[in-house]
């Protein structure tokens, strides 16, 4: 940093380390680098905010950052308004270093723009070479190990492991369920029926039974909460016959049991994990306490075993084609593909701008 009077400011380096940091730890879909790019262009073509004063960017930056996000991936930051808002912490982004990277970037006609939309396709390119490896599989050659490697070997995509994982999971799970034909029924006990006479609205709304129904069956399904990308998550995965499903790409232990086990509302869990020693497990499904919670513990390995049933078992050619359609389906919904440069970003001339120190 430089030094004015007593106060240090930032240089330039300060500025672009910090910029570097944000978007190592972004995911694919880069949110705030973006929302950064934006303020820096707003500043550069526009001239109408000032830098130093946040006031003057902080909310309009969400709606800019949104507007040409849907351009690019066709969906807007989902995240909670919380963590936005600390991308302009003094331990990110604040406006001291924004105004050094605006400095730089009108001076050198947005090149501070044009190095984090270069970053982004950077990006997403590594991404897609992940993910036509599951694309364009078929069931002999599709390995999940491989697969879930892919994005824990890549610096640039492990951030966005936890989605793959959840993804990997939801594919197996509902391709079983649904291949099985699983059903769920409902049904009131015999010596009940005058309560359910009394409330007969409500039980024929709300779960479809009646005196002359007094049961009901439904297809079982497993549902993903959500696909996007928010750091602020909490439930991952629920079942319509029970328990909760919590992944983490995690070595489980009993803190991070604890941490999953209150942070949903649900009797039962069934968590899916990277991986657990025999002692946990064994802790976790047998103490008072735990055992009530917890229904069941899968870890990497047992993934990877039902796939390779899936895939290459003995009910390959029922199970093996649905795995992958649905593995695809959920990814395309997850990672929008962006092919070459996107249009609103060939209008801007980003790829006439050249500066060695923004390359």
């Amino acid at each position: 940093m430089k030094k004015k009077g007593s106060v240090r400011m930032p240089s330039k380096i300060d500025a672009k380390n910090a910029l570097d940091a944000v978007i190592k730890k972004s995911r694919v879909h880069l949110y705030k680098p973006i929302q950064i790019a934006e303020i820096l262009y707003r500043d550069r073509v526009y001239h109408d905010i000032n830098l130093s004063e946040l006031d003057t960017y902080r909310t309009k930056s969400k709606k800019w950052r949104d507007n040409i996000s849907k351009e690019l991936l066709g969906r807007v930051c989902t995240s909670s308004s919380k963590f936005q808002d600390n991308l302009f912490d003094d331990n990110a982004i604040p406006p001291s270093l924004i105004k050094v990277l605006g400095d730089e970037n009108r001076k050198k006609k947005g090149a501070v723009e044009a190095y984090i939309y270069r970053r982004f396709l950077n990006r997403h390119s590594q991404l897609e070479n992940a993910l036509n490896y599951c694309l364009n599989a078929s069931k002999e050659t599709f390995f999940v190990k491989n697969f879930i490697d892919l994005f824990w070997k890549e610096p640039g995509l492990k951030r966005s492991l936890d989605k793959i994982y959840e993804i990997v999971v939801y594919a197996l799970f509902s391709t079983l369920v649904n291949t099985m034909n699983m059903q769920v029924e409902v049904s009131i006990d015999s010596d009940k029926i005058d309560i359910l006479s009394e409330f007969e609205d409500f039980t024929h709304k709300v779960m479809c039974l009646d005196i002359k129904h007094l049961s009901h069956t439904n297809d079982a399904h497993v549902y993903r909460v959500g696909v996007t990308n928010a750091a602020d998550r909490g439930l991952d995965m629920y079942s319509n016959w029970g328990p909760a499903i919590q992944i983490k790409h995690l070595s489980l232990d009993i803190e991070l049991a604890e941490n999953i086990v209150t942070s949903v509302s649900s009797d039962r869990v069934v968590i899916v994990c990277k991986d657990a020693e025999k002692d946990v497990i064994v802790s976790l499904l047998t103490q008072i306490g735990w055992r009530s919670h917890i229904q069941s513990i899968v870890t990497e390995k047992d993934l990877i075993d039902w796939y390779e049933k899936a895939l290459r078992g003995e009910y390959s050619d029922i199970l093996g084609v649905a795995l992958l359609s649905t593995l695809a389906g959920e990814i395309a919904n997850e990672f929008p593909s962006i092919d070459g440069v996107p249009y609103i970003l060939k209008e801007r001339h980003y790829e006439k701008i050249y500066d060695p120190y923004w390359q």
